[in-house]
C-alpha cells in the first residue's frame, strides 16, 4: 500500500525557488564587512501565509511588523530579510525602522504593504544603518536562477558554517507539488523557537488558516525539538509562503492528498532543523535522541530535548566519553512519567543501562563509535506507546570561543 512519504521524493539540487513562481536574491550592503546580509524571497502572485514566531518577551521590531502583515489578509508576496543586526531592544527607533524596510520593498516590487514580511538577525541592541539597507533594497537582483537562491541563503546568515536547504516533491491530483526552504541558525538555539529563521515556499493551494494549523503542529516536532545551547532568541520565526500555482484545487482536512501535503511539509522542516543543529557554534557532531514508549507524545519529547540539551551530555559526546549516567540523570530531572525500574538506555547500538542498573559494555567500542559526525542515543520506556525525538550537538571549546567575543 502506498503511503504518504513513498509518494515523495527528495530534490536534490532543489532550492526555495524551485517551487513555480518564486524568486530570490541576495547582496552584501554592508552591515557586515564582507559577506552578503540583505536578502529578498518574492512570490509572483500574492501567498497563503502563515508564520510561528519566538516564545522570547522582548519580540524584536521585525517580528512585530511581520505579524501586522500577516493580519491583514493572512497572504504575503515578499520577505526582506538583513542579517549581522538583530533590531531587536531597539525602540520606537528599531520598530520605524523595521516598517521602512517594509514600505520600501513594498515600492521596489510594487506591491501592498502588507504583503510584505521582515526579517533580521545578528547582534541585539543596535539601530540599522538605514542608509545601506535602504540602497541595498533599491539593488538587490532576485531571479529564479540557483545563484539567486544561493545568494538569499548566504544573505541571512550570521556565525553558520554553511547554507541550509531542503526540497522535497510530489503530486496531488496529478500536478507535481513542491515545497522547499532555506533556514539560518547556528547560535542561541533553544526554540520555541532560537536565533533562527526559516523561510519555506510551496506552489501548493493551501488556504492559511489549515496552513497555519499544519505549521504549528510540525513545528513542535522539528524546529522546537532542537536545542544547542539553551537560549531562545528575540527574532526566531518560520515563515510559510504557499503561492497555489501547482494548479491543484483548493486543499482541505477531508483532501485526499492533505496528508501528504503535511508530510512533504514536515520532512523539509525536520531537515532544515537537523541543519541547524549539526551546524552549533563550534559543533563537530550531530546528537539524535529518540524515545519510545513514554506515556504522552509530550513526555516522549520533553525527555529527548532535556537530554539533548544537557551540557554535560553534550560534552561527554564532544569528549567521547560513554557517560550514561548523564543521559540518565536528564530522563531524571525531566518533567515527563517515567518508570526508573523500566528504562533502557543505548547508544547506537551499545545497551548500558536497563532496569535500574549498568549493563556491562565495551568502553573502546563505544568511544569509537561516538566519534562518529553523527550520534544517536536512544531510550526506550515502559510507560506507554507514544515516541518523540530531539536533535542537538556536542559543546565545544570554540563554542565558547565564538560567543565570548560575538560583538567584537
Amino acid at each position: 500500500m502506498e503511503t504518504a512519504e513513498t509518494q515523495i521524493q527528495k530534490v536534490e539540487n532543489g532550492s526555495i525557488i524551485t517551487p513555480k513562481g518564486f524568486l530570490a536574491g541576495g547582496i552584501h550592503v554592508g552591515l557586515h564587512v564582507s559577506k552578503k546580509d540583505l536578502g529578498i524571497l518574492v512570490s509572483t502572485t500574492p501567498a497563503s501565509a502563515a508564520a510561528v514566531y519566538t516564545q522570547n518577551h522582548f519580540l524584536a521590531a521585525p517580528i512585530k511588523v511581520t505579524q501586522n502583515s500577516i493580519q491583514e489578509e493572512n497572504k504575503l508576496q515578499a520577505i526582506i530579510v538583513n542579517s549581522s543586526n538583530a533590531n531587536a531592544c531597539t525602540g520606537e527607533q528599531g520598530l520605524k525602522d523595521a516598517y521602512e524596510m517594509r514600505n520600501l520593498t513594498a515600492k521596489r516590487l510594487y506591491i501592498k504593504e502588507h504583503f510584505v514580511a521582515v526579517a533580521s538577525t545578528g547582534v541585539i541592541g543596535q539601530h540599522l544603518q538605514m542608509d545601506k539597507v535602504t540602497k541595498g533594497i533599491e539593488e538587490v537582483d532576485y531571479n529564479s536562477s540557483l545563484s539567486g537562491a544561493k545568494a538569499f541563503q548566504e544573505a541571512i546568515l550570521t556565525t553558520d558554517t554553511f547554507i541550509k536547504g531542503s526540497c522535497y516533491q510530489f503530486e496531488i491530483e496529478g500536478k507535481t507539488v513542491t515545497i522547499a526552504g532555506a533556514a539560518k541558525g547556528s547560535g542561541m538555539i533553544h526554540p520555541n523557537m532560537a536565533t533562527m529563521l526559516g523561510f519555506i515556499t510551496t506552489d501548493a493551494n493551501v488556504p492559511s488558516s489549515l496552513l497555519q494549523d499544519a505549521l504549528k503542529e510540525i513545528t513542535d516536532v522539528t524546529f522546537n525539538q532542537i536545542t544547542v545551547d539553551g537560549d531562545t532568541s528575540t527574532n526566531d520565526m518560520v515563515v510559510v509562503m504557499a503561492n497555489g500555482l501547482a494548479g491543484h484545487s483548493l486543499l482541505s482536512k477531508d483532501h485526499a492528498d492533505w496528508n501528504t501535503f503535511k508530510e512533504g511539509l514536515k520532512l523539509v522542516c525536520e531537515d532544515l532543523a537537523k541543519q541547524i543543529a549539526r551546524d552549533g557554534e563550534g559543533a563537530t557532531k550531530l546528537i539524535e535522541v529518540n524515545v519510545k514508549g513514554a506515556r504522552t507524545k509530550k513526555d516522549a519529547n520533553v525527555i529527548a530535548k532535556k537530554i539533548v540539551g544537557s551540557s554535560l551530555v553534550k560534552t561527554a559526546v564532544f569528549g567521547t566519553d560513554a557517560n550514561w549516567g548523564r543521559i540518565v540523570a536528564a530522563i531524571g530531572y525531566s518533567d515527563a512519567e517515567v518508570n526508573p525500574e523500566g528504562i533502557e538506555v543505548y547508544m547506537g547500538p551499545y545497551l548500558m543501562f536497563k532496569n535500574g542498573i549498568p549493563v556491562p559494555f565495551s568502553e573502546e567500542e563505544v568511544k569509537s563509535y561516538l566519534e562518529n559526525e553523527h550520534i544517536v542515543i536512544t531510550v526506550l520506556l515502559t510507560n506507554g506507546n507514544e515516541e518523540g525525538k530531539a536533535w542537538g550537538c556536542d559543546l565545544t571549546y570554540d563554542y565558547v570561543k565564538i560567543n565570548a567575543s560575538y560583538r567584537t
